[in-house]
């Protein structure tokens, strides 16, 4: 075996483990570079105008796009493609889908508790939902993005080519639940709940062939749950002007301080959104 056929494939193609090292590598450098040279300049032009930015989601989005970018410009000549995030992928249809199934994915179950009474509206602090609705979108958008280019983003895409599909949205998935154990008030069963919520955003990126539906789906799910119900989301309080939600029921319903996204109902809700893409890409691939 030459050094040629050890990094490449009989195509030309460099094999996948070096893909994947390269990605990596890519994204240490990218994270290490934004915070030491863009970090400190936004940083003093936001405090010469009072504002108050949290700007690590930023951070991390900015890191990893500049990491896929850095990966298809060094190996992979498909670039934003192999991803689905090309013009392609930006199709309104399937999008707004998404948007409506992670939005209902998580309302549903979230409506439920409120008429059971085991989650509670309660009166808040004055101020303004509307303007705390789209400040909290400033913060989720990043997030959501990064977390889908992160673990459904090219990582994922070199997975499904060397494993296969279903071990690749497996392994992603129980990643991206195991992340979460950093966050406060985290059990063994939030992180499934997150797992699942990890399979069902897969199923969104391979039922639509858009990675653009999959964060749309992600952003309406948090957004749900933080801009229009002001409750906790993995964790995570926000602020909650004229109203908030609180949990008046079993931990194992509402999801405790980790917020309903936590609960079984929210699990329930998840796994039936995600059974409702894999019936609809069947019919379609059938048709």
């Amino acid at each position: 075996m030459t050094a040629r056929d050890f990094f490449r494939d009989p195509t030309g193609t460099v094999r996948p483990p070096w893909r994947l090292v390269v990605f990596a590598v890519a994204t240490i450098v990218s994270l290490i570079a934004v915070n030491g040279a863009v970090v400190p300049f936004v940083s003093g032009a936001i405090a010469l105008t009072g504002a108050r930015v949290v700007l690590y989601p930023w951070v991390l989005l900015a890191s990893a796009l500049a990491a896929h970018a850095v990966t298809f410009r060094m190996v992979d000549p498909r670039g934003w493609r192999a991803v689905r995030l090309d013009a392609r992928a930006l199709r309104p249809r399937p999008i707004a889908s998404a948007t409506a199934l992670g939005a209902l994915a998580v309302g549903i179950p979230s409506v439920a508790l409120i008429g059971v009474g085991w989650l509670r509206i309660d009166e808040a602090m004055p101020g303004s939902s509307l303007a705390v609705a789209a400040s909290t979108a400033l913060f989720l958008a990043p997030a959501a993005l990064w977390e889908e280019l992160t673990f459904r983003g090219y990582a994922f895409t070199v997975l499904a080519e060397w494993w296969g599909r279903r071990a690749a949205l497996g392994a992603s998935s129980v990643v991206f639940g195991l992340v979460h154990l950093q966050n406060v008030g985290a059990t063994w069963a939030s992180i499934a709940v997150v797992t699942v919520a990890g399979l069902f955003l897969g199923a969104v990126l391979l039922a639509t062939r858009s990675l653009y539906a999959a964060f749309a789906a992600h952003l309406a799910w948090n957004w749900t749950l933080v801009g229009l119900m002001h409750a906790s989301v993995s964790g995570i309080p926000f602020t909650t002007p004229d109203y908030r939600v609180v949990d008046a029921g079993p931990d194992w319903a509402t999801g405790g301080v980790w917020g309903p996204e936590g609960g079984v109902p929210a699990a329930l809700g998840l796994v039936a959104a995600t059974i409702y893409l894999y019936l609809r890409r069947e019919r379609r691939e059938e048709s």
